[in-house]
């Protein structure tokens, strides 16, 4: 009998993510495949990817819309209270014997709580990381404790995710899917690339994508408009500009609307996205001769690729990095310096031959196998596990 297995998945980057673990599953005799999705995938605002999944050959079990107008902190917990709502229903009628969740976005969140109400295993992926600019931390250790399977994608997180009391053969340290697929993935040649764009063979272009630190609230428009004015600046002005749009976090719709106000006004050099697709994503990320903003595919993926990634701000304080990352404050005149930097010659010759700490072989085959093999029966009953540390002396 197959082993029923829920993926859940409420956003794009997500979904390109967890894409070459689905394949896997789908085409597996032991295993079916049950997907829901939900979030951004159901919104024409965010290009309504739901299309994409469908297009891949994935069959959507369940569609949960959990989206509002508003995308302020009161509107993103509504959203998550309906996601809930809507998330149990479905589990109720898939019954999967296991759910997939990747990642700590608060859709995520909703559905690990619906899993663990109908006391059914959760399998998490990409546990154990910091971001200290965001909500994200706060989600992703929370769903680590309420999961049974982990599978960090960093020998770190490994140990992290073991620190929050999680026993260590239930821990494994795969490496990372986005990488995984990026060696997989047939990416486009660069005519191609930019025909999609709609751009000359000698445009050069910088890669954009900055999400909200949602800990950081209002500023966060003050901070992207620091990055705005900084690839505006004259020295850059031979540069195009390709934006992704925001994730729907709270107050991801105001960097949407700056964004789109700014193609609007220069229309010859930026162009932006609500969703540019996976390969179309990857392809633009290896031809660009840098990103710029705070995407967490700039530290893990685009290493691969060995080009400077200008990291603004707080959204990925605590992860990993790898030598191409240049950090910077939100400040114009500090992004400018570092956009300098990592298109400079002497820091470009340093990332040849980079390696990237994120990558291992097989990692959505080694995710599908463990969770195929693993036995789910019974009730999900964990015991603390505490890390042996020598007494200290009572004072």
């Amino acid at each position: 009998m197959k082993k029923r297995t829920c993926v859940f998945t409420g956003a794009r980057s997500e979904y390109g993510l967890l894409q070459p673990l689905m394949e896997r599953i789908k085409q597996d005799r032991g295993l079916e495949l049950v997907l829901v999705v939900s979030g951004m995938h159901l919104s024409p605002k965010f290009g309504l990817t739901c299309r994409q999944i469908e297009e891949d050959g994935f069959n959507i079990d369940e569609k949960i819309e959990n989206i509002l107008s508003s995308d302020s902190p009161t509107g993103v917990g509504k959203s998550m209270g309906l996601g809930l709502i809507g998330y149990s229903e479905a589990l109720e009628r898939l019954k999967p014997e296991v759910v997939i969740l990747l990642g700590d976005r608060y859709e995520t969140f909703s559905m690990a709580v619906a899993a663990v109400l109908q006391n059914i295993p959760i399998a998490h992926i990409h546990g154990g990381e910091l971001t200290y600019g965001a909500w994200d931390d706060m989600f992703r250790h929370s769903i680590t404790k309420m999961s049974l399977l982990h599978f960090t994608c960093a020998g770190e997180y490994e140990r992290r995710v073991i620190q929050l009391g999680e026993a260590p053969g239930r821990v494994f340290n795969v490496g990372s899917l986005g990488v995984d697929n990026i060696r997989k993935k047939t990416l486009l040649l660069k005519k191609e690339l930019y025909k999609f764009l709609d751009f000359n063979n000698e445009d050069v272009f910088l890669l954009i994508t900055f999400h909200p630190a949602t800990l950081e609230g209002k500023k966060n428009e003050i901070y992207f408009q620091s990055l705005l004015e900084a690839v505006s600046d004259k020295q850059f002005k031979r540069l195009k500009l390709v934006f992704t749009k925001s994730n729907s976090d709270s107050f991801g719709m105001k960097i949407n609307s700056k964004i789109d106000q700014y193609v609007k006004d220069n229309p010859q050099r930026s162009i932006a996205f609500d969703a540019m697709g996976q390969v179309n994503y990857l392809s633009a990320m290896k031809h660009a001769l840098a990103m710029v903003g705070n995407s967490s595919s700039g530290i893990i993926e685009a290493p691969c690729f060995e080009i400077p990634v200008i990291n603004i701000g707080s959204r990925q304080k605590g992860r990993i990095r790898a030598k191409n990352v240049i950090d910077c404050c939100p400040d114009k005149n500090e992004i400018i310096k570092a956009i300098k930097k990592g298109l400079s010659c002497s820091f470009k010759n340093t990332l040849v031959n980079m390696g990237n700490p994120f990558q291992k072989d097989s990692t959505a085959l080694r995710i599908k196998d463990i969770i195929k093999n693993y036995d789910f029966a019974g009730p999900v009953m964990k015991e603390f596990f505490d890390i042996p540390q020598p007494l200290k002396d009572s004072e």
